[in-house]
């Protein structure tokens, strides 16, 4: 009798599971990071490639802040410009001013902050802000005290993705002037791996199906410069590679945690209407 009464409670338990695992989850953030740096390119001439890298930034941009998947954007209308107001070394731009340049008016549709107020600012993330911003650290600048915040406030970020919020990232490599010698980039997000094996020249880069269906071109990806490379796709989509295979640039949209991409609704479902059946099979036994 105490058998069958276990067994009932196991068998209610875990159809009581099923209930709460199939929940779906509110919303999915939207991220894209990339080690090309076309806050920089942007702004270029002659025989590289501006158009191509305005591109990157207004679709990566458009892509975090579709109100279709970041409820954040009907009223919070502008997004958070993360990057330094150090003057600006020699062969590095302010990222801020390749944004504009992609079709983004600094003060209406976007603010720029540093470190002096960063994390105030961070502390506005769907309020004031539906997506967030990160300037290349070579050639834009980002400098290790941005960095830091922005890790320190890993939780907040993860919060606000997972709240439907937006995030785009650009190349993190401590290249160029070395703003960022301490490392941890990208750490915002723990589990996205990076490598800077090479400061490449773009091309060969190959656009995959999916940064196609974000509006991308191969010419796009190519006639400039990268500065990292992922040594995953973190659980996202991979966007472009470059000629050996190394992928430059991850978008998706999913709900994460610290270890990565948590798994979909359609699987959880799969998941819980399994244990249910075993729950139910388990009942008409004990019946």
């Amino acid at each position: 009798m105490r058998i069958r009464s276990l067994q009932v409670g196991i068998s209610i338990a875990s159809l009581l599971f099923c209930g709460a695992i199939v929940t779906p989850a509110a919303h999915a953030g939207s991220i894209f990071l990339t080690g090309h740096d076309p806050d920089f390119h942007a702004q270029s001439s002659g025989s590289e490639n501006p158009t191509g890298a305005q591109n990157i930034n207004s679709k990566a941009i458009q892509f975090i802040l579709d109100g279709t998947f970041n409820p954040y954007s009907a009223s919070a209308h502008k997004f958070l410009m993360v990057e330094s107001n150090i003057g600006v070394p020699s062969g590095h731009r302010r990222g801020t001013d390749g944004i504009a340049l992609s079709g983004y008016i600094e003060g209406v549709d976007f603010e720029q902050h540093n470190a002096t107020d960063l994390s105030t600012e961070l502390g506005l993330l769907g309020t004031k802000y539906s997506g967030i911003v990160v300037a290349s650290d070579f050639g834009g600048i980002l400098t290790q005290s941005e960095l830091d915040i922005l890790v320190t406030h890993s939780g907040d970020i993860i919060n606000f993705l997972n709240g439907g919020g937006g995030l785009y990232a650009m190349g993190e490599s401590n290249g160029g002037a070395g703003l960022t010698p301490n490392g941890h980039h990208f750490g915002y997000l723990p589990f996205v791996v990076t490598s800077t094996p090479l400061n490449q020249g773009e091309s060969g880069n190959v656009l995959s199906a999916y940064g196609a269906s974000l509006g991308l071109s191969a010419s796009d990806v190519n006639g400039n410069f990268s500065h990292n490379v992922f040594d995953n796709n973190a659980g996202l989509n991979t966007v472009d590679t470059d000629p050996a295979g190394h992928i430059l640039s991850i978008a998706g949209r999913a709900q994460i945690d610290n270890n990565g991409v948590v798994p979909e609704n359609g699987t959880l479902l799969m998941l819980g209407l399994g244990l249910c059946g075993l729950a139910a099979c388990k009942l008409r036994r004990i019946a």
